[in-house]
């Protein structure tokens, strides 16, 4: 049975448009996004198929291209989709962050973040620069490593935040293969980016962490 045969009151994307989005499992979901299963399984069936293969949406969503091609009915299409879904899901969300005081949205810097470490397999240093409002001025990825490490360069962190006229600014990196807790060396490079931007009268806010939905922040854990 296809889902176009189903009740009207169980098919997902009437439940979607009846109930809300957050009415939906994650199968169910996906089968809105699908729109059509394969042979011998329809959408929501395809859906649970992929959440199984992948083990989690967060690894779903950070597959290649190729990792995500291995299950039938996925190809060059529905990955480019997806791909433009989490995008928009990154911009709508920096539009938040850009509309407001960052520092009275951790919820959203800290969404924003997850988003955009999703599914990266190597280390990435970013830099959000504020106003003297706490507002958002830009976002920059500033440096990329490899698995383990990335090299920051205090001086480039200088030179950028002097270049957008930022009062202050937010760093952020990821830890791909491990736990969002700060390491030794993230310590020490912090207190050293720290120490760099006060001689330009530039303060640090935060460091936030990633680890696939984890967040770790300094300024929670009084490490700044």
């Amino acid at each position: 049975m296809t889902i176009n045969e189903w009740p009207l009151e169980r098919r997902p994307r009437e439940r979607l448009i009846r109930e809300g989005a957050a009415a939906l499992t994650d199968a169910e979901l996906l089968a809105v996004f699908l729109r059509t299963g394969v042979p011998g399984k329809d959408a929501v069936q395809l859906g649970q198929e992929m959440l199984h293969h992948f083990g989690s949406l967060q690894a779903m969503f950070g597959a290649s291209l190729k990792e995500f091609s291995v299950l039938r009915g996925l190809g060059t299409a529905k990955f480019a989709q997806l791909q433009a879904v989490m995008e928009l899901a990154r911009r709508a969300i920096l539009e938040e962050i850009k509309a407001g005081n960052t520092l009275s949205s951790p919820r959203a810097v800290k969404e924003y973040l997850r988003i955009t470490f999703s599914g990266k397999d190597f280390e990435s240093f970013h830099v959000l620069f504020l106003d003297v409002k706490n507002r958002l001025i830009d976002a920059k990825e500033m440096f990329r490593g490899t698995l383990t490490h990335t090299s920051v360069y205090p001086r480039e962190v200088v030179k950028a935040a002097l270049a957008c006229n930022a009062a202050s600014i937010m760093l952020a990196h990821n830890h791909p293969s491990g736990t969002p807790d700060p390491s030794e060396s993230d310590l020490l490079l912090t207190r050293a980016l720290v120490q760099a931007m006060a001689l330009v009268d530039i303060r640090i806010l935060d460091h936030f962490v990633v680890a696939g939905h984890q967040v770790h922040s300094f300024a929670e854990h009084g490490q700044l």
